[in-house]
């Protein structure tokens, strides 16, 4: 699964009420362990993040306990197969990849940065009638 820019930017915000100390995470246990909400957010949800409060924890359990926690049992799994010798090529690439997507976010075409970047991608694109 990946994050949406919508999931981006609800990361970013919610970053900012942990940074004020507004939210903070809690690991509970009832039957298996999930990552929650915690501290009183009911005041600032709409403000924040133009969403309910049942939308924000909605988003917060997709993105922290499913998209996040997946995320880390792939690279478990992998690491447990092939060590962790692949790790630093891995974040390597990762690396390179965030960095072509915040450039290509500056370019006003993005098939054109593909093409200068030496992608496969189509020189022209169709024109609609």
């Amino acid at each position: 699964m990946k994050l949406t820019d919508k999931d981006k930017e609800f990361l970013e915000h919610l970053r900012g009420l942990f940074e004020e100390k507004e939210l903070s995470v809690e690991l509970i246990h009832d039957g298996f362990k999930r990552m929650v909400l915690r501290r009183n957010y009911g005041d600032k949800i709409h403000s924040s993040f133009g969403m309910t409060r049942q939308g924000v924890r909605w988003r917060f359990q997709r993105i922290m306990n499913e998209i996040y926690v997946e995320a880390y049992g792939t690279i478990y799994l992998i690491e447990k197969l092939f060590g962790t010798e692949l790790r630093p090529m891995a974040l390597e690439i990762a690396k390179e990849r965030a960095a072509l997507r915040k450039e290509a976010l500056k370019t006003p075409d993005p098939m054109l940065y593909r093409r200068q970047k030496g992608s496969h991608a189509p020189k022209s694109r169709p024109v609609e009638k």
